[in-house]
């Protein structure tokens, strides 16, 4: 038990300074303070925190892990990579103790251990960070902490709130997190929920921590300051497991790269000398290119479809005003906070709007609720899938057509099944969502394939104004060439689309103009052609007037 006391990291300690003592060590042995890609010392990449040897792993009617293997060093950052249903999530929670094993070995520090549960996962050093949020939006930000681990009064049946604020406060503040410890989850937008399940994981002290797509809903600053907590840790001992579909962030955190397919082992690469082409064509098996769309040549003279005039809604939209003309992408782009959500809330009729106007092909019209704006042909895909997009105990029929139930109702209400079944086969195929059968519920696919539901949901509603909230967050490289490709189909079909997004690359590949916001006001209107550079520069101007 000594010695175990021992080897455990301290989180604590590793943020308040042990990490830069370590990173002195490391200079003065190499010359060079370490760098990704680049392991530090010899000696503590030769000891292996685990070892995943011929993993096997099905579910009913999936085989979701076939003689799979990973390996995970002190003091190491490694990535894990794939296309969704790849099972890198898969293999990291049989790691965890979530899921059992069916076959195959796991070594933790040169011993064999059988992980049965979270639980036992947690006791042997082993913390996860899950890619969807897992957290009791009821409960504040420190309930949500320290569940479980509640700090006791003098009397031991009554929590100490006070000393469990104190210690969350604490933990926030070395994270150089700006969130009250107070403040109830479900009043957190995604980006901040997401910080504080990264809190959470911090608050205990292990030796193996696995990130599940850590930075999907994060900003830049944001993931600057997580790549710098994951270097502390690394740089102390830690091994970090880093699964992430954003290929372009794996050079600056990243040591190495292992590459599933098809829930089996494809390959482990030093990320050093490894390109973003060779990284994509091991995990799909096939090169993939993406290119811009051209911009229509008749875009100006098309019909208007969508105009907006003056919305305003407190401070978080101010008096935005645009149009979105018929086989046009708008892309809308600006940092967390922006208000470019909110807009399209109030657009959608989930939010109330204080004042202003819109307008559907010349005819103003009243949108209060979402069943108007579906009743006008307008589609909202929210960006947090799991908390409005899906139904997630119910199978992936159902959800695909639940937007447009009553299409498909016979007299006397009873449902047509033959025809829900042929809407479901025929998006199932088209969108290439992963499931064994339409049956499938919702929450055993995959992320990216959640999303996809999502989207098909909205297909099958045939609306003529689809506003995307990140189309493809938790999406991997495949499945978003995919997702472009579908989106510049809907486009020669005459749909008329919005797409929020927080990669500029996909703003810049998809867009044929740009709307930049910044504090809730739009600052820029940008052609196709613009630079990363042209759209922060107004994502951060915050009484910009609007360049055309």
């Amino acid at each position: 038990m000594q010695a175990r006391v021992r080897c455990v990291v301290s989180i604590g300690r590793v943020l308040a300074g042990a990490a830069a003592r370590s990173m002195g060590r490391y200079a003065a042995a190499s010359g060079q303070i370490r760098q990704p890609g680049a392991l530090a010392s010899a000696s503590i990449m030769s000891q292996l925190l685990a070892s995943m040897e011929g993993i096997d792993k099905s579910f009913p009617g999936v085989r979701a892990l076939e003689r799979c293997r990973f390996e995970l060093s002190r003091g190491e950052v490694h990535a894990l990579v794939g296309e969704n249903g790849a099972g890198k999530s898969t293999l990291m929670k049989v790691l965890a103790g979530i899921h059992a094993k069916d076959a195959g070995r796991i070594i933790i520090k040169g011993r064999e251990v059988e992980i049965k549960s979270p639980r036992a996962a947690q006791q042997l050093g082993i913390g996860i960070i899950h890619q969807e949020l897992n957290l009791m939006p009821h409960l504040t930000v420190a309930q949500n902490i320290f569940i479980g681990r509640e700090p006791r009064r003098r009397l031991p049946i009554f929590v100490d709130d006070e000393a469990q604020n104190e210690k969350a406060r604490a933990l926030l503040t070395r994270l150089r997190l700006a969130i009250d410890p107070r403040a109830r989850v479900s009043d957190l937008s995604v980006a901040k929920q997401q910080l504080v399940e990264i809190a959470k994981a911090l608050s205990y002290s292990s030796e193996i921590l696995i990130m599940d797509e850590p930075t999907a809903a994060l900003t830049e600053r944001e993931i600057g300051e997580l790549f710098r907590i994951i270097r502390e840790l690394r740089d102390s001992g830690v091994g970090v497991v880093h699964i992430s579909h954003r290929l372009e962030e794996l050079p600056m955190i990243a040591d190495r790269i292992t590459v599933l397919r098809d829930g089996r082992y494809v390959d482990t690469l030093l990320t050093r000398s490894t390109t973003r082409d060779q990284i994509i064509q091991l995990m799909v098996g096939r090169a993939i290119y993406e290119r811009a769309p051209e911009v229509p040549a008749d875009l100006e003279r098309r019909e208007v479809v969508l105009e907006v005039r003056k919305l305003c809604r407190g401070r978080v939209v101010r008096d935005v005003s645009f149009s979105l003309r018929r086989g046009e992408i708008l892309g809308f782009a600006g940092l967390v906070g922006a208000g470019r959500t909110e807009v399209a809330r109030a657009i959608f009729g989930a939010d109330p709007l204080d004042s202003g106007e819109i307008w559907l092909r010349a005819k103003r019209v009243k949108i209060r609720t979402p069943g108007d704006a579906v009743r006008h042909g307008i589609a909202y895909l929210s960006e947090d899938r799991k908390r409005y997009g899906l139904n997630l105990g119910m199978d992936v029929e159902t959800n695909i057509v639940l937007a447009t139930f009553r299409r498909f109702l016979r007299r006397l209400g009873w449902v047509n099944t033959a025809k829900t079944g042929a809407a479901a086969r025929h998006y199932v195929e088209a969108l290439r969502i992963r499931t064994p059968s339409i049956e499938q519920l919702a929450k055993n696919l995959s992320g990216g394939n959640q999303q996809k539901v999502v989207i098909a949901k909205w297909l099958a509603a045939d609306t003529e104004v689809l506003i995307f909230d990140e189309p493809t967050r938790g999406i991997d490289v495949g499945a978003k060439s995919e997702i472009y490709h579908l989106l510049s189909e809907l486009c020669k079909q005459g749909k008329a689309i919005i797409m929020i997004s927080s990669e500029l690359p996909e703003i810049l590949r998809m867009s044929h103009r740009i709307i930049v916001m910044c504090e809730g006001r739009i600052t820029a209107e940008l052609p196709s052609g613009a630079t990363q550079e042209q759209i922060m520069e107004y994502a951060t101007q915050r009484h910009a007037e609007i360049q055309n």
